[in-house]
């Protein structure tokens, strides 16, 4: 469903001092549209890791960015307030985001949780399918909105999370980051929707690990970005592959070969 061969994470600037988020701000927007003029699709975190950021919403606003909806996906999750949620979803309709990862989020203190009850959920917590559920119905028809999936989460449980998930309006998948060949991943090409395969752009596993709550095992000893990059297009030629971590600082031709042969 994805026009480009790659979708890259972006993360906003942190809500910091004015001076320092200028800064940021301005480095954002250079990476956006360097991402863009690439030819490659974006996809921007929600208060990841439950840290308080620019909205992607804000940024364009803020810096009058052009929006290419078959190549953005906006993250959302469930720690705004109703009224916030209410708000980015309307205008995400208005500056013609259409593209939602709808995940449960990381949370953290400086954080508002999102009431089940509001959204029509019946469990004490609102659930990534109570959003998705939510979205596709009070926003019928404005937005295509996909899912996260955790391959390292006990089985069948996530897959059965997953089957949820896509009754609740799901059209796409991410994974979280593969290395290799996963049979865990291979398991979600039988549910009819478009896979993205996230792939790991940085050395740094330790944080890859705490990120999933993974151990290390023999296929990460000698982990190298770039070659388990090739291998996930040889393994899952068909899927869009989200690169997290990527470097701005590099070179992209000689590390990404859709990008090499387009």
């Amino acid at each position: 469903m994805f026009t480009s061969a790659y979708l890259v994470e972006i993360l906003t600037p942190k809500r910091t001092d004015p001076v320092e988020a200028k800064d940021k701000i301005n480095l954002f927007a250079e990476r956006y549209y360097r991402v863009l003029d690439s030819g490659l699709g974006l996809s921007i975190p929600d208060n990841p890791m439950g840290q308080p950021r620019f909205s992607l919403l804000e940024m364009i606003e803020q810096l009058g960015l052009s929006v290419e909806a078959e190549k953005t996906v906006m993250n959302l999750n469930t720690f705004h307030t109703k009224a916030e949620l209410d708000r980015l979803l309307t205008k995400a309709a208005n500056l013609g985001v259409t593209n939602l990862l709808v995940v449960r989020g990381d949370g953290g203190p400086k954080l508002p949780k999102l009431e089940a009850k509001s959204i029509g959920g019946t469990k004490n917590v609102a659930t990534s399918s109570d959003l998705l559920r939510y979205i596709n119905t009070e926003y019928q028809g404005k937005f295509t909105t996909g899912c996260a999936y955790n391959q390292y989460s006990p089985m069948p449980f996530e897959l059965n999370r997953l089957t949820e998930k896509i009754d609740a309006g799901a059209h796409f998948v991410i994974t979280q980051p593969v290395i290799g060949k996963d049979t865990n991943v291979d398991a979600l090409f039988g549910y009819g929707i478009p896979v993205v395969i996230e792939a790991w752009m940085s050395k740094n596993l330790e944080l890859l690990f705490r990120s999933v709550r993974k151990t290390g095992d023999e296929k990460t000893i000698e982990y190298d970005p770039v070659s388990n990059l090739q291998t996930l297009h040889e393994v899952y030629p068909d899927s869009c592959i989200y690169l997290s971590m990527l470097g701005f600082k590099k070179q992209w031709h000689p590390i990404l070969p859709f990008l090499r042969s387009s």
